[in-house]
């Protein structure tokens, strides 16, 4: 089975094809070269619905039929900041920042409260579109973010969370402790239940 991912990013490829071995797994822009997908909806699901639909869309348009495209919309949540940076986490800094950017950018506006720690929790959704059907599911990881780096390891905002049952940061920790409880793992599971039926 052909499973199209509508990313470009190589850790996310990885992550499906140790999921899924026995499946031809690609990134979109293998077959339909760039597309830029705006994301403009409210939630994560939205996003995540909509990177797979066009993808799908254009994917259909090629004449590709038994395929699979999935996608997915992840980002940190800190309450106390108004629910920020939300899905805006990969932008959080302006279009095209980097994360040490959208860092700084958090422990500013940490700082700008006088917090130090507080609770933050991660979203992923993915989204599965197959033979014209939607499915969706997320998958959460709660812990605090700090107004620091600490830890060199993971990406984005890892070197500022520290999950529930640790002391360290998902950067001190790095990816192989991560990938055991992290929202993204929980989501590709709950992804991986629902392809085996529906396939």
């Amino acid at each position: 089975m052909k499973i199209v991912l509508a990313s470009g990013n190589k850790g996310k490829i990885k992550e499906f094809e140790k999921l899924m071995p026995n499946d031809d797994v690609v990134a979109f822009k293998e077959i339909l070269g760039n597309i830029e997908i705006i994301e403009d909806q409210n939630s994560f699901k939205g996003n995540a619905i909509k990177k797979a639909q066009t993808i799908y869309d254009n994917l259909i348009k090629k004449g590709y039929k038994d395929v699979i495209v999935i996608s997915d919309d992840s980002g940190i949540t800190v309450p106390e900041l108004n629910n920020e940076p939300g899905i805006y986490s990969a932008r959080y800094a302006g279009e095209n920042s980097s994360d040490k950017q959208n860092n700084a950018k958090l422990i500013e506006n940490l700082n700008k409260k006088n917090i130090e720690k507080t609770e933050a929790y991660y979203t992923a959704c993915i989204a599965i579109i197959y033979k014209d059907e939607i499915y969706t599911v997320h998958g959460w990881m709660h812990g605090n973010v700090i107004n620091k780096e600490l830890g060199e390891g993971g990406f984005g905002y890892d070197p500022m969370f520290i999950a529930n049952g640790f002391d360290k940061t998902l950067g001190e920790l790095g990816y192989e402790a991560k990938k055991e409880f992290s929202h993204r793992t929980k989501a590709l599971n709950l992804a991986k239940k629902v392809l085996d039926v529906v396939i």
